[in-house]
């Protein structure tokens, strides 16, 4: 059995797999290539068949999302490492044994993070992880390389090895071990934000997290539901509140979700000042969604949680009053 195995999560993905399969199966023969399809009706698995068929297929028999999706196909996956990479990732050559060797070297290393480069523009960071996540005190993520919406030029300022708070699920490395450790991801996140759940989980546990600055990636990012989409939006920001609610410290706990839902409010207003009302309704959708969801995180054991979360206390107020457009201003 090798080390690695690289799992892509695939919901009606054809016309992506055909255009990066070929990279991941060139540049990565080290690892088993597992794809893990949520129901697709594009014809996607009988062409992975047809042209790739050293790739093991993994069926789940709904569209189960990114968290149950991974949960469920991971159950037959035994490979040490595990790599779950999203259908718009062109990887390099050599970018699996960087990733290997701070496996190896570091024991106390759970999870790791490569370098994720704009596909539509490659000297820039890309949104979805750039260099390494962090959070807030107010559970606002942000990475080396993108604060918001500024994204930097990849000048080889993160060209290190650097523990960080979260890595990007777009490209997410984990010990096999760690993840059956953590219980996977949380299925009543369906998507977005799960991957930084799990990293919070991993923090309050003392399982380290790395960026690695010698493995890249290109993601084209959006590829699978448009920033343009409302839907998005609510998933963002109910998760959001979820992950304050279980990881946060009991101390503080309450004054530390109020503000934030003040500041969602203030987004709020924002979004309708621009013209975009159905945005606006998926945040107060969201708040909704959150209180309905608390009762089932009442006995959530949080007895462990850490309060040296966070980087920066306030990363919206440094950003749009101070105007600190990079992570080196902070």
């Amino acid at each position: 059995m090798k080390d690695f195995a690289i799992i892509i999560l695939n919901w009606n993905g054809k016309n992506l797999l055909e255009k990066f399969l070929p990279f991941l199966v060139k540049y990565s023969s080290d690892a088993t290539i597992y794809l893990a399809d949520n129901a697709s009706s594009d014809n996607s698995i009988d062409f992975v068949t047809l042209n790739f068929p050293q790739i093991k297929i993994i069926r789940n028999n709904e569209n189960f999302g990114f968290a149950k999706g991974y949960n469920e196909a991971l159950k037959s996956v035994n490979e040490k490492y595990l790599c779950l990479i999203n259908s718009d990732i062109e990887v390099t050559e050599n970018w699996i044994e960087p990733i290997k060797s701070l496996f190896e070297l570091n024991e106390d290393v759970g999870i790791i993070q490569p370098k994720i480069l704009d596909f539509k523009n490659k000297s820039k960071f890309e949104y979805a992880g750039a260099a390494g996540g962090f959070i807030d005190k107010l559970g606002f993520p942000f990475c080396r390389g993108r604060i918001f919406d500024s994204l930097e030029k990849d000048l080889g300022q993160y060209n290190d090895e650097k523990q960080i708070f979260w890595a990007s699920g777009a490209c997410f490395f984990i010990r096999n071990s760690v993840y059956k450790s953590l219980n996977g991801f949380d299925e009543n996140f369906f998507a977005h934000q799960e991957e930084i759940d799990l990293c919070w989980r991993a923090f309050n546990q003392n399982i380290k997290v790395f960026y690695c600055g010698n493995s890249t990636v290109y993601h084209v990012g959006g590829a699978t539901l448009s920033v343009s989409n409302p839907r998005k939006t609510y998933l963002n920001y109910r998760n959001s509140l979820i992950m304050l609610y279980k990881n946060l410290p009991k101390k503080g706990r309450f004054s530390t979700i109020f503000k934030r839902l003040c500041y969602d409010g203030v987004s709020g207003v924002r979004l309708m000042l621009q013209l975009k009302p159905l945005h606006c309704f998926a945040i107060v959708k969201s708040h909704f969604a959150f209180y309905g969801m608390v009762s089932k995180y009442k006995k959530w054991n949080n007895q462990n949680n850490k309060s040296d979360y966070f980087y920066t206390k306030d990363i919206v107020k440094s950003y749009f009053i101070e105007k600190k457009k990079t992570f080196n201003e902070f």
